[in-house]
């Protein structure tokens, strides 16, 4: 069997019109008067369906396919029409319909509508679904997008491992890896007997290893999946999700935020473009108003202010706020909505932050408080990028390792780098779901990830 993909129906209608062809996919709706039927069919490789028109007279199976439920499977060959008339521009007239796989009455998406936590529950069918079809399929072709930017400006793209046997966050919770039988309580546990010989984790970043690999490269970026293992249920978090991290020698934090900036304008641009139908239901259904919160981010010139400027705008308002601020505090989600929505009605970058609320990592500033931290803050969401220009000083490094009581012997190489031809270095993190959620205008993270890992959420 030779079949059409539904995709190029659409991208090269004139050249299957009046032509009989084959198509096979999964039934999204069928109905039927007795003697003519419909069939809304999708293969997957196009956000839009192909109708299917079949006939009593036509096809030798009518009544059996009449009454074939939604989530079957099916193969038909048929002719192509034009239909201009119609909100379709073409339909399929059958000529012979066969069912390689019914449903039966126990498949959940026989509805059309179904709200977000049901279908959490049977996450392996929401890719069936509109909304989730739509999404994953935005997700990737925004993976593609931020390949494309990187590799375009002469990034090296590197694998960075998933076990790691540090913590370069300094104090987020890790997932312990091991070997041993810890759930046989008749075996005693020996640290001795890991595989690798010392506690090893899975990794919350790639960043220490990109470092590394920048020095070689000069521009590097690392894309995959990071573990952080805090017991959180928020909409905003999920314990296993994709991080995007540059690395880029002889680049400061000013430069660094150009560089954010222009990829941010580059991959909402891009998405626009390349999925119109998928950015149009969003647009239409998800959130009112998604294109013009999405022009504001392409059409302006995203604003700079420094973390002790926003908290005394910040603080000038605590009686707004549910966590009031002071100098030296975190800046919690409603004060980043704030700055961003109220003040700057645009994305903006904060910088200079306090070290005591930074990673060790962090170049720190003259005055001996701050380090050269920039946090980009979008209008709705919040935090998107965590960046900063990396500490250079051997002796500052080791300082600041000893200071937050890390241990020196699990950056020895780290530190190493500081020592071997160090060079002015920056780099940013961008959580991949949470910008998707922007631009999809999805408001919780489980839904733009595939099988979301959340406190006690491992089913599929």
């Amino acid at each position: 069997m030779k079949k059409t993909d539904i995709k190029l129906l659409y991208s090269e209608l004139e050249k299957f019109l009046n032509k009989e062809i084959i198509v096979a996919g999964w039934v999204k709706s069928c109905r039927g008067n007795g003697n003519f039927g419909f069939i809304d069919l999708t293969d997957g490789t196009y956000f839009k369906s192909l109708q299917i028109v079949f006939s009593k007279n036509d096809i030798n199976n009518f009544d059996l396919v009449e009454k074939i439920n939604t989530g079957s499977a099916i193969v038909c060959s048929g002719q192509i029409v034009s239909t201009p008339q119609n909100k379709q521009p073409f339909e399929m007239h059958a000529k012979e319909i066969n069912i390689i796989n019914a449903t039966d009455s126990e498949y959940p998406l026989q509805k059309k509508k179904h709200s977000l936590e049901f279908l959490r529950e049977i996450a392996y069918l929401r890719p069936r679904t509109n909304l989730f079809n739509a999404v994953f399929r935005v997700r990737s072709k925004l993976a593609y997008l931020l390949h494309e930017f990187f590799e375009e400006r002469g990034f090296v793209h590197v694998h960075t491992p998933l076990l790691t046997a540090s913590d370069c966050e300094g104090g987020s919770e890790l997932f312990k890896v091991t070997t041993q039988e810890i759930y046989n309580q008749n075996k005693k546990f020996d640290p001795k007997d890991e595989l690798f010989g010392k506690k090893v984790y899975l990794s919350p970043t790639g960043q220490l290893e990109g470092e590394a690999c920048a020095f070689g490269f000069g521009k590097i970026y690392t894309f995959g999946p990071s573990f952080r293992a805090e017991n959180s249920n928020t909409t905003r978090h999920v314990n296993e999700f994709w991080h995007l991290e540059p690395e880029i020698c002889f680049m400061n934090l000013d430069e660094l935020m150009d560089l954010e900036e222009e990829m941010m304008k580059y991959i909402i641009s891009g998405i626009m473009k390349k999925c119109p139908e998928e950015m149009e239901f969003f647009n239409n259904f998800v959130e009112k108003g998604l294109f013009d919160k999405l022009n504001n981010v392409l059409n302006n010139t995203f604003g700079r202010i420094s973390y002790t400027e926003a908290i005394e705008i910040l603080e000038k308002n605590n009686d707004k706020f549910e966590f009031p601020v002071k100098w030296g505090s975190d800046i919690q989600t409603e004060h980043e909505r704030y700055l961003s929505e109220v003040i700057f009605k645009k994305p903006v970058f904060v910088t200079d932050y306090p070290k005591e609320i930074k990673a060790f990592y962090m170049k720190q500033n003259e005055d001996g408080k701050t380090v050269r931290a920039c946090d980009l803050l979008f209008p709705g969401i919040g935090e998107v990028t965590g960046g900063s220009q990396r500490e250079t000083d051997y002796q500052k490094l080791l300082n600041r390792i000893n200071e937050l009581g890390l241990k020196e012997n699990d950056y020895w190489w780290y530190l190493n780098l500081r020592k071997f031809g160090s060079v002015e270095h920056s780099g940013f993190g961008l959580g991949f779901e949470r910008i998707l959620m922007y631009i999809t205008g999805i408001s919780n993270i489980r839904d733009v990830i595939l099988f979301p890992r959340t406190p006690n959420n491992c089913e599929f």
